[in-house]
């Protein structure tokens, strides 16, 4: 009986060992949700205690939870992509076109928060292989099934894939650094969206009144 009892007493022992407590679970979450916020607004305050104050928390207790910068900086980069795959399972009820738009700008601010990490951090080009694998793999089939679905309702058009779109949207958020990029991101994105809608073919071929009208003063002059 004696051993039963030690053997229960150990077991109990073990499972607190192995999951963590509430209140740490919960600080956790408040230092990645502080540094989302702290690096993508960026800036000469981006720093590790800034994320501890924005956190409620001791600078002592965001280090146990991440002994580096290099941990953090994964943790945050992991928890925004798992989001984003998130965010486009919430969009497929909503218009295929404008779902796909609304998480095409939601990226914006997950470059933003990497930049500023980086910056901040003095990480140069960290992201390990498996962590690159790990946000292309959920990132493609993110936006391949908000496309899918895109194209399905005719509303996009067929030769372009989830790679084309991830490549441009790179492209758009990293074309320069300096203040104000996000905007111009945005607006780029807005265009980028416009463009892949597929248009009535007598749309297309029939020119508007203005450029008409712009075509028959240019013949009077």
């Amino acid at each position: 009986m004696q051993k039963i009892v030690i053997n229960r007493m150990t077991d109990r022992a073990a499972e607190q060992v192995r999951k963590p407590r509430a209140d740490a679970v919960r600080n956790r979450e408040r230092v990645l949700e502080a540094a989302k916020a702290v690096f993508s607004a960026g800036g000469a305050d981006a720093s590790l205690e800034a994320v501890a104050r924005q956190a409620g928390v001791g600078i002592g207790t965001l280090y146990r939870h991440f002994p580096t910068r290099e941990s953090l900086f994964e943790a945050v980069y992991r928890r925004e992509v798992q989001q984003l795959g998130e965010l486009a399972a919430q969009l497929m009820n909503e218009e295929p076109v404008e779902a796909l738009r609304h998480w095409l700008r939601s990226n914006v601010e997950f470059v933003a928060t990497k930049k500023g990490m980086s910056a901040a951090l003095a990480l140069v080009a960290h992201k390990p292989p498996e962590l690159t694998a790990y946000s292309f793999d959920r990132l493609t089939k993110a936006v391949g099934a908000l496309l899918d679905r895109a194209v399905a309702a005719g509303e996009i058009r067929t030769d372009i894939g989830p790679e084309d779109v991830l490549r441009a949207l790179i492209g758009m958020c990293y074309v320069h650094d300096q203040p104000g990029w996000q905007s111009t991101a945005l607006r780029l994105l807005d265009v980028f969206v416009d463009v892949l809608r597929v248009r009535p073919v007598a749309a297309r071929k029939a020119p508007s009144a203005s450029r008409r009208g712009g075509a028959k003063k240019g013949r009077k002059r």
